[in-house]
């Protein structure tokens, strides 16, 4: 970002608006917003209470498990858009139907199907993750270059081992970038499934911290969990930067 011709580092953004939110909270003018310091000094609290250890194990548990479930369906699934012009047509206008549908008013229908528990965090978690991994796998394995196939062709390489050897490491950085993607929708996913349906894990202390007006608590939680979305997508960043180099061979 430039201002004025000087170049403002990206940190400047976020120290600027933590002063408004601690000014906003000095003067008292909004009762939501307690003063930011005071809900930095409040993080240990909630990290060190039982409740919260209690409430992140069983969130987490199912956020890892929506998670491997939609990079087990997606990666597939994208595969198939990218290699296949059939499926692609087939498939494709629901897949993108999906990655912009307002998915939080299907959780209701989801836990009529998988009940008040568990499985309907986890679905929600697919649900909001799985589309944009296939979407950006799709477009990972179209971008492959043809003379890498011709290649494998020429060498007589099954169609197995183009896949494995080719096609995947080729389209492995979109396929990341995808995870990485689908890494903080699943977040908001995992939320949401706890807040509207199932009252479980985070969503719980969610509706315990606003419901008693205990704003200081309530945003402290949520800033752990915006920093557990931004920790987990920042470490598949780092992978992806390790592996660019596959992305020069792709075009190579």
């Amino acid at each position: 970002m430039t201002i004025a011709g000087y170049r403002i580092p990206p940190m400047f953004s976020l120290i600027f608006w933590a002063i408004v939110w601690e000014i906003v909270g000095r003067l008292g003018l909004v009762f939501l917003f307690p003063p930011l310091s005071h809900v930095v000094m409040e993080l240990g609290q909630v990290l060190g209470s039982g409740q919260f250890l209690g409430a992140a194990l069983l969130t987490l548990k199912c956020f890892f498990i929506g998670i491997g479930i939609a990079i087990a369906v997606g990666v597939p699934l994208g595969y198939l858009m990218g290699r296949s012009d059939t499926a692609d047509k087939l498939l494709g206008i629901w897949v993108n139907l999906f990655v912009s549908a307002p998915l939080s008013a299907l959780v209701p229908v989801i836990m009529i199907l998988f009940g008040m528990g568990e499985a309907t965090i986890i679905v929600t978690v697919v649900l909001f993750a799985v589309w944009i991994i296939a979407l950006d796998t799709r477009a990972g394995v179209r971008d492959v270059s043809p003379s890498l196939l011709a290649m494998a062709q020429s060498f007589g390489a099954t169609r197995w081992q183009t896949t494995t050897k080719i096609i995947f490491f080729a389209a492995l950085p979109e396929i990341l970038a995808g995870i990485r993607l689908g890494v903080i929708r699943g977040v908001k996913g995992v939320v949401i499934g706890q807040l509207l349906v199932s009252i479980l894990g985070l969503g719980e202390l969610f509706e315990l911290y606003s419901r008693n007006f205990l704003m200081e608590e309530f945003w402290a939680l949520t800033l752990i969990v915006f920093g557990f979305a931004l920790g987990a997508a920042e470490l598949i960043a780092i992978l992806e930067r390790k592996i660019d180099f596959y992305a020069g061979v792709r075009h190579g």
